[in-house]
């Protein structure tokens, strides 16, 4: 993966002079769903500010923003820290998702065809990344077309929601070893949500999504559990 201040600093321009704490706050978001900054990492004031030429009063706000949605976390004296989280986070993050995702998967009975053909691309986005060997890109992918999801419900405060839960899950995923092993089951998991919605199955559908729940969640709870000896 690139240096996400590299990254960072190619995205200058959609601040502008205009800018606004949220946009900055949009713009790291982003790079918490596509995997780029880690938890753990540091948030630099100065390098953050450089990259986007924006002052330390927007940053400060952004990252007041940011730390509400639990994606940062404030250690006195220490700085600005990516958030790392806990089993009992994952637990609520899961039962939020099957409230929220299964509600928009409920409201496709109604779905467009453009609608339906944003879940269809995201599946293929991560087909392609698949084959490119590219398995964090796989990830994004994933992140991708839960969103696609999120918009079956046609509320802007509804897919506002889901990107704040799903940068939070990124930071999650960090905990699998091997991205291959994690990633590769979801893509015809993925695939399969999309046909059965591209079919009119939407009851189908949600049974599969809730499945779908309960494997990730067991397999990331397992993933933070230390082995004892």
């Amino acid at each position: 993966m690139e240096d996400w201040l590299d990254g960072l600093a190619t995205r200058r321009a959609d601040v502008g002079r205009s800018s606004t704490a949220e946009r900055v706050a949009e713009i790291l978001r982003e790079h918490i769903t596509e995997g780029r900054l880690l938890p753990g990492t540091r948030l630099s004031e100065e390098d953050i500010g450089a990259a986007l030429r924006v002052s330390r009063n927007t940053l400060r706000e952004a990252f007041r923003l940011l730390t509400h949605e639990r994606l940062l976390v404030h250690e006195f004296n220490r700085g600005v820290f990516v958030r790392t989280l806990s089993a009992d986070d994952v637990r609520d993050l899961y039962r939020f998702r099957r409230l929220l995702e299964s509600a928009a998967v409920r409201a496709a009975v109604d779905a467009t065809p453009a609608e339906l053909a944003a879940v269809r691309e995201s599946v293929e986005e991560g087909e392609r990344a698949a084959a490119a060997g590219d398995w964090y890109a796989v990830g994004t992918a994933n992140m991708h077309f839960h969103q696609a999801l999120a918009g079956l419900s046609r509320s802007p405060r509804f897919e506002d929601t889901m990107r704040q839960v799903l940068a939070e899950l990124r930071l999650v995923f960090h905990v699998m070893a091997d991205p291959w092993a994690f990633h590769e089951p979801y893509l015809q998991r993925n695939r399969e949500l999309s046909d059965l919605l591209a079919e009119g199955r939407v009851a189908a559908a949600e049974e599969t999504l809730s499945h779908y729940f309960d494997v990730a969640e067991k397999q990331l709870l397992d993933a933070m559990t230390p082995v004892r000896t």
